[in-house]
C-alpha cells in the first residue's frame, strides 16, 4: 500500500483528471475487431417509448420474455415501456445469463445500459446478495449518473439498491452511502479507487460482476492505471467474477484490457466504424472565419423552437458562445468540465427536460449521454477525428427519428473537413445561406461578443493559482438552470447514490485485505 502522502497526491491527480475529462482524445488505432456474433448495424437510440419503428435495425425481433429473464424483472422492464430487446441486448443478455464474459462493440444509443443492467439484476433475484456484488465503471460523471438512473428505475421494483460514486461530490456523503451496503456501485474509476484506498470498511472482495462501459474512452482518458489497480483488489474470474466490457471501437488498449480482464468472452458487434443514422440530414456551411459567430446566431434563429446542441472545441469558447447567445436573448446554457458538478448536472437536466432549447457543450456531451430529443446538432468547431464527429451527430436522429447536423467550415478548416469526408466515405451537401441576410445581425452580434468576451476574461482572472476557482457568472446558470434542484437532491443524498431497496450486514474489509469491524445492518441508500 502506498504511503499516505503519495495516496493523497494520487487522489488529487485522479480528481483533476476527471474534471478535465472532456479534453481527452482518442489516440489509439481504430482497427475493428472480429466478433463472434455480428448483429445488424445501428447507431441510434435504444428502447424508447416512442419506438414504433426499428430505426436502422436497432430493435431486434426478440421480446425480453424470450430471453429467460425473471418475471419480477420483466415487470420492471415493461414499466419502462421497453418492448423488444435491442440488437446488443438480444445478443449479450443470454450469454451473460449463462455466466459468460461479454465484450460488446456498439455505438452510444444502442441499448448497452440495458444489456448489462438486466443480467446483473437477474442474478440478484436468483441469488440474493447482502453486499456490493456489482461495479459499473464509466468514463464521465454524467454517464455514471445516467447509468444509475436506469439501475434505479429497473431495480426499485425488486428491492435492488445502487449508489453513484463520482468526483465533484463530497466523499463523506458517498462513504455513508457505501456503508449502507448497496448491491450495485456505479462509479468513475478515479473516485472508486479513492474510496477503496481511503474509506474505512469499503471493499469489493465479494464482487460478482464488473462492467466497463465506454472502455475506449476510459482508456483514452488515461484511466488505465486506475483500472489496473481496481482489477488487483477484486476477485478474479477463477473466483466467479463475471466481466462485461463495452466499447464503441476496438482499439489496441481495449484489446489489451480485454485480455487482462475477460476470459473466453462472447463478442457481439452491432455497429460499424463511422456509421451515421440513415435519417440524419447532414450538411456543411462554408463561411468566413470572421463572421462565424454571426452565422451561428443566424442558424439558431432559423431553428428557433427546436432542440439544438452546439459543439465547441474548448471550455472557454463554449462559455463565450453561451454568454453571447444569452446577451442576444436566446435561452442558451452550457456544459463542460470546468463547471461545478451541480451546475453541470443542472444544465443537462434542464436541457433534457426541455427547460432550455440550446445547449452549448464540449465533447463531454458527445458520447453515452441519453438526451432523448435533439433536433439539430451544430458543429461550431469541427472535431479532429471522424469518431468524434459520429458521436456528436449521434445525439440526433435517434431511434428512427429524423434529425439535422450542420458542420461550420471556415477557410482554416478545409483540410480537416476533407479528411472528415474521406473517413465518412461520403460528401455532405452544402447548406447555403444568403450572406446579406446573415450580416444584418452583425452589429448586434459584435456587441454581444464584446460583452461575452469581457465576462469570460473576468471568469479566468478570478480563478485561483490552480486554475480551478471560478467566479459565478451567467454561463454557469442560476437556479433557473437547475442548480437549486441539484443541490437539494445532494442534501437528500441522491447523488451520493441510492435507489432504495435493502442491503445487509457483512464483514467490511479493505481492498488491501486488512480486516475491520463488522459494518452494519440494513441499507440501500436514499430515495430521491
Amino acid at each position: 500500500m502506498a504511503k499516505p502522502t503519495k495516496k493523497k497526491e494520487d487522489s488529487k491527480k485522479r480528481r483533476r483528471k476527471e474534471e478535465d475529462e472532456e479534453h481527452a482524445t482518442d489516440e489509439q488505432d481504430d482497427e475493428p475487431a472480429s466478433a463472434t456474433v455480428t448483429a445488424p448495424e445501428s447507431s441510434e437510440g435504444g428502447n424508447e417509448e416512442e419506438d414504433s419503428d426499428d430505426g436502422d435495425g436497432i430493435i431486434s425481433k426478440k421480446s425480453f420474455a424470450s430471453l429467460n429473464i425473471h418475471t419480477s424483472l420483466l415487470d420492471s422492464i415493461k414499466s419502462l415501456k421497453w418492448d423488444n430487446a435491442t440488437q446488443i441486448q438480444a445478443q449479450s443478455i443470454p450469454a451473460a445469463l449463462e455466466g459468460r464474459d461479454v465484450i460488446g462493440l456498439a455505438e452510444t444509443g444502442s441499448g448497452k445500459t440495458g444489456a448489462f443492467s438486466i443480467p446483473i439484476l437477474n442474478y440478484l433475484l436468483e441469488k440474493p446478495q447482502k453486499q456490493v456484488f456489482a461495479v459499473i465503471l464509466a468514463p464521465t460523471r454524467e454517464l455514471a449518473f445516467q447509468i444509475n438512473e436506469v439501475m434505479v428505475a429497473l431495480g426499485q421494483g425488486i428491492g435492488a439498491s445502487s449508489v453513484c460514486i463520482v468526483g465533484g461530490v463530497d466523499m463523506a456523503s458517498q462513504a455513508i452511502a457505501l456503508a449502507r451496503n448497496p448491491h450495485i456501485v456505479v462509479a468513475t474509476p478515479g473516485r472508486l479507487l479513492d474510496h477503496l484506498e481511503n474509506t474505512k470498511g469499503f471493499h469489493l472482495r465479494q464482487l460478482k460482476y464488473l462492467v466497463m462501459d465506454e472502455a475506449d474512452r476510459m482508456l483514452s482518458m488515461d484511466f488505465e492505471k486506475e483500472i489496473n489497480q481496481i482489477l488487483e483488489v477484486i476477485p478474479d474470474s477463477e473466483k466467479g467474477r463475471r466481466t462485461m466490457l463495452f466499447s464503441a471501437t476496438m482499439t489496441s488498449k481495449v484489446e489489451k484490457l480485454q485480455r487482462a480482464s475477460l476470459v473466453n468472452p462472447i463478442r457481439v458487434e452491432v455497429s460499424t466504424k463511422f456509421q451515421t443514422p440513415k435519417k440524419l440530414l447532414q450538411s456543411y456551411l462554408f463561411i468566413p472565419a470572421k463572421y462565424k459567430d454571426c452565422y451561428l446566431t443566424y442558424l439558431i434563429n432559423e431553428h428557433a423552437g427546436q432542440s439544438i446542441l452546439v459543439f465547441g472545441a474548448t471550455c472557454n469558447n463554449v462559455q463565450r458562445l453561451a454568454l453571447m447567445l444569452r446577451n442576444l436573448g436566446f435561452p442558451a446554457i452550457c456544459l463542460h468540465g470546468q463547471m461545478s458538478q451541480p451546475k453541470r448536472l443542472g444544465a443537462l437536466t434542464k436541457f433534457k427536460a426541455g427547460g432550455r432549447d440550446i445547449l452549448i457543450c464540449t465533447d463531454v456531451a458527445s458520447r453515452g449521454l441519453d438526451i432523448p430529443s435533439v433536433d439539430v446538432v451544430i458543429n461550431f468547431d469541427l472535431p479532429g477525428h471522424g469518431k468524434d464527429y459520429i458521436h456528436r451527430v449521434g445525439r440526433t436522429a435517434r431511434a428512427g427519428r429524423s434529425g439535422k447536423a450542420i458542420a461550420m467550415v471556415t477557410q482554416y478548416d478545409v483540410e480537416v473537413y476533407q479528411r472528415l469526408e474521406h473517413l465518412l466515405g461520403q460528401r455532405l451537401s452544402e447548406c447555403k445561406l444568403a450572406e446579406e441576410e446573415v450580416l444584418m445581425l452583425l452589429e448586434r452580434v459584435n456587441e454581444a461578443q464584446r460583452l461575452a468576451t469581457r465576462e469570460v476574461k473576468e471568469q479566468l482572472a478570478s480563478r485561483d493559482g490552480n486554475g480551478r476557482g471560478r467566479k459565478k457568472g451567467k454561463y454557469e446558470g442560476g437556479d433557473g438552470d437547475g442548480e437549486a434542484a441539484i443541490k437539494q437532491d445532494m442534501k437528500r443524498g441522491f447523488y451520493a447514490g441510492g435507489s432504495g431497496g435493502r442491503g445487509g450486514g457483512f464483514h467490511n474489509q479493505r481492498g488491501s485485505g486488512k480486516s475491520h469491524k463488522k459494518g452494519g445492518g440494513r441499507g440501500g441508500g436514499h430515495r430521491r
